[in-house]
């Protein structure tokens, strides 16, 4: 995993600030056909009516407006927008970060979080572009966004799979999900 230092994050304030400036609407079908690359699969695996939450949802939540749409319960939760540290307490079928985990000023205590919320059998699904080699990675956009402090390779997730008892499936380079033993 790359992680930026501390002394290069942005504050809470200006980072709000940009994320003020993301135009996540629900009733966009070039927003909607990008995160159905992660709801279909995910959909595939879960069964009916179950509950799950949309962590790092942000000021437009679409995600859980899909996931609804197929009959899916979604919490939603988001340190600037949806602010609910509820949702800390309950157990959830499934947990979905996508476009968060390169957010994450935590990412041990925050993965930890997350899997201590699933229930056992549920799917944690993350959205989030890989790094894929030294040269990439100093050409990559990824890293020009200044909200972007977490970038994780494949070993990566191979990690968390093994530390949080999970299979990990790799679905495209930006798809992944991890199911709880």
């Amino acid at each position: 995993m790359v992680f930026v230092p501390k002394g290069y994050w942005l504050d809470a304030k200006d980072e709000k600030t940009i994320y003020d400036l993301h135009e996540n609407d629900p009733q966009d079908p070039r927003y909607r056909r990008f995160l159905s690359r992660f709801v279909s699969p995910l959909l595939e695996r879960l069964n009916p009516n179950q509950k799950g939450l949309d962590f790092g949802c942000g000021p437009g939540p679409t995600l859980s407006v899909l996931l609804e749409e197929q009959g899916q319960q979604v919490d939603l939760y988001d340190p600037f927008y949806y602010d609910d540290p509820s949702v800390f307490h309950k157990k959830y079928d499934f947990i979905c970060a996508t476009e968060v985990v390169e957010h994450l000023r935590d990412p041990k205590r925050e993965f930890a979080s997350l899997f201590k919320m699933l229930k056992r059998g549920g799917w944690l699904g993350i959205m989030t572009k890989r790094v894929m080699d030294k040269y990439a990675f100093g050409q990559w956009h990824y890293i020009r966004d200044m909200t972007h402090i977490c970038f994780y390779r494949q070993h990566t997730f191979e990690y968390l799979a093994r530390r949080f008892d999970a299979r990990l499936n790799v679905l495209a380079n930006d798809v992944i999900l991890f199911h709880k033993k």
